[in-house]
């Protein structure tokens, strides 16, 4: 981030200066920078007002409903219900009663709802075969895995086809009609339920017992079984209580009617959660090691947390309705949420790593997006579950209220802990979803649009540089920072900048030019210091050439843009190297071609685009010389490595071939008389000679 830091302080000195050129005004000053006063003051004062307020709500919480029923309530009740067979022909008066003001056409229809609830309980499983009879013809269009889901969506559909159907007729009579009898809106209601209740048990049975996941293969039916009787029991308390509120029951009565119903469920679910191995069994195993642990407390606390809920659940019954509401809601909904998280991230991760078990081995840019996406996910997935966890367990209010005191003030802004750790956060949003932009660039959009490598890192630095530049921006108006004050800030910085560190600017612009140029680019391959590396880096004050030999350079920009470069792969990887062959004049030149070609095209490392020359050089003193010119990609093999290889097999095919490879010879004649031996003279005239 440090390199960043220059160009971004150069430009807002240079939009400073832009606005002081436009219109000129008096000379700003510095504001000034300086620790809070009082810290410790104010955060005793924020730290109390914070307990003041939560023992506020807890006294709220404790806060007792009251029921609206007693003794004689019960009393009433059991007397209601033990005179009901003596009211029986009240009951067959008041239907007659109904029935003559219905007339022929309403038994017909209340007849007509009669038939159609039975042939709802006895024919849908005759609706699930001809549909799947329908979709048969289509079924090879369907996914294999695809196919038993949306059997079951089918499946859960018919099962309340026929309540919603009748629903949605009961809506229209009642639209048309005047009647308005205590039965008829209770009917309503009843086909409301019906409907509702129709869709969750299905859905219930589906899901547990269809065999559609793995996890509820061993005690699936279990707790189906106790999840049925439950939801039956609760769908029989409502329309109890419905029917009660229809006809207009003592408001006590419907009370008592609420506190027993709510109680009898509440005890009926205790059953259903006592079933420890078997909802634990839902959760799948993931290679985790956070989720494993999650798993491990859940199943240490399992029993505690059952009965903790299920006092909390009689608390509320028992007109406790905020206390229990508040820590049911957030115990259970934490729990939830932090298994749906886990398993979400798995889902994602999985995907990511099947995805990229199908990438070739070479396909670079594709595994960079696949890094990038998982360390976005982390990072997403890390922060939703942090702040999950922190409010449900009522910890995020009081810690943003008691670390939002001011530590340290820039010039009229105070800013807080909590605003630098929202800014910090903002600016590693950005700094993730920056990369995974660039991975998604040079994986997708740039050979989509034909881009060359050259110009897509040059896009991507663009996208990087105003990538962060946004999010320092989001970040410091986060923080509260007037952007107007900080040009005024960053142009007095910069004009420092600018007068002292001139040598980092002229590194700095160089990298500009580098970067658009498209001269040079990263994965050229270029000349440094007579050894031959591949640029893996440009930044913006200097480029990182690494050679063969894992040797790293770092080349300042202008040093680099000042010199002569040597670029190997700017037009084409493709280049020619000679090697020298000297002869003896007894060898053949055509034979020496013949060998010197044979050897090229049998060598691997040589370029197959190109044809190969065998140049005659030269008449020397002691040999035929010789030129063997042949093409390699330099991204490939390393030239020294081809000469090596070339002269190995020709020494060893001149050699079979009886070609000598001379070396240089001198003769040094030595003249004298009558065989008498050179006097010092003689012999010096003859070295001379």
């Amino acid at each position: 981030m440090r390199r960043f830091l220059l160009p971004l302080l150069m430009l807002f000195a240079a939009t400073a200066l832009g606005h002081a050129a436009e219109a000129p005004a008096p000379e700003p000053t510095l504001p000034t920078i300086s620790l809070s006063e009082d810290i410790g003051e104010t955060i005793a004062k924020e730290a109390a007002e914070v307990k003041e307020e939560i023992e506020h709500q807890a006294r709220s919480l404790f806060t007792r409903t009251y029921l609206g029923w007693d003794l004689d309530t019960i009393h009433y009740v059991s007397t209601w219900v033990l005179s009901l067979p003596l009211r029986a022909p009240e009951m067959v008066r008041a239907l007659a009663a109904h029935g003559r003001l219905l007339g022929i056409a309403g038994s017909l229809v209340v007849l007509t709802f009669i038939a159609a609830v039975v042939y709802s309980l006895t024919g849908r499983h005759r609706v699930v075969r001809r549909v799947e009879a329908a979709l048969g013809p289509v079924r090879h269009r369907l996914p294999g895995r695809a196919y038993p889901f949306v059997m079951a969506a089918v499946r859960v559909l018919a099962a309340a086809a026929i309540p919603l159907a009748l629903l949605g007729v009961y809506t229209l009579i009642r639209e048309t009609i005047a009647y308005r009898a205590a039965w008829f809106g209770l009917l309503g209601e009843l086909l409301l339920l019906w409907a509702a209740a129709a869709l969750v048990l299905r859905s219930l049975e589906e899901a547990l017992t269809g065999g559609l996941f793995a996890a509820t293969a061993a005690h699936g039916r279990r707790i189906f079984r106790f999840a049925r009787l439950g939801l039956l029991y609760t769908v029989f308390c409502l329309v109890l209580l419905h029917a009660a509120d229809a006809y207009a029951f003592r408001p006590d009565v419907l009370r008592f009617l609420r506190f027993a119903a709510s109680v009898s469920v509440v005890c009926l679910f205790l059953l259903l959660m006592l079933n420890k191995r078997s909802l634990l069994s839902f959760f799948p195993e993931l290679p985790y090691q956070s989720y494993r642990r999650y798993l491990t407390a859940l199943g240490r606390y399992y029993y505690p947390l059952i009965g903790v809920s299920f006092l909390l659940a009689l608390a509320w019954c028992f007109g406790f309705r905020e206390f229990g509401t508040l820590l049911l809601v957030k115990i259970w909904s934490t729990i939830a949420a932090l298994g749906l998280l886990g398993i979400g991230y798995h889902a994602l991760r999985l995907g990511l790593t099947r995805w990229a078990g199908r990438i070739p081995a070479t396909a670079e840019s594709s595994r960079e997006l696949v890094r990038t996406a998982r360390s976005l996910l982390g990072f997403a997935s890390g922060l939703a579950a942090a702040l999950v966890f922190l409010n449900m367990i009522g910890l995020l209010g009081p810690a943003e209220r008691l670390l939002s005191f001011p530590v340290l003030k820039v010039g009229a802004v105070a800013l807080t802990f909590w605003r630098m750790i929202i800014a910090a956060l903002v600016l590693a949003a950005f700094v993730y979803a920056s990369r995974f932009m660039q991975a998604y660039l040079d994986y997708r959009v740039f050979p989509a649009l034909g881009v060359d490598s050259g110009l897509g890192y040059a896009i991507n630095t663009i996208v990087r540089i105003a990538s962060l530049a946004i999010g320092c921006l989001v970040a410091l108006n986060t923080l509260g920072v007037d952007l107007a004050f900080l040009l005024v800030f960053a142009g007095a910085i910069g004009v420092g900048v600018g007068l002292g560190l001139q040598t980092a600017a002229a590194h700095l612009v160089a990298g500009f030019i580098i970067i658009f140029g498209g001269k040079v680019r990263k994965g050229d391959w270029i000349k440094v210091e007579e050894s031959v590396g591949m640029i893996t880096d440009i930044h913006l004050m200097s480029t990182r050439v690494r050679t063969r030999g894992d040797v790293e350079y770092l080349i300042p920009n202008s040093s680099l843009l000042s010199s002569t470069i040597v670029n190997y792969t700017l037009s084409s990887p493709t280049v020619w190297i000679s090697l020298p062959v000297g002869v003896s004049y007894d060898a053949d030149p055509q034979r020496v071609q013949e060998i010197l070609l044979a050897v090229a095209a049998a060598e691997p490392t040589v370029l197959r685009g190109e044809t190969p020359r065998v140049l005659f050089t030269q008449f020397a003193d002691s040999s035929l010389n010789f030129e063997l010119a042949v093409a390699i990609d330099i991204r490939l093999y390393p030239e020294r490595l081809v000469k090596s290889n070339l002269y190995f097999a020709a020494f060893r095919e001149f050699r079979q071939a009886g070609i000598e490879i001379p070396y240089p010879q001198r003769e040094v004649r030595v003249r004298g008389t009558g065989g008498a031996m050179p006097g010092p003279e003689a012999a010096a005239a003859g070295a001379g000679a």
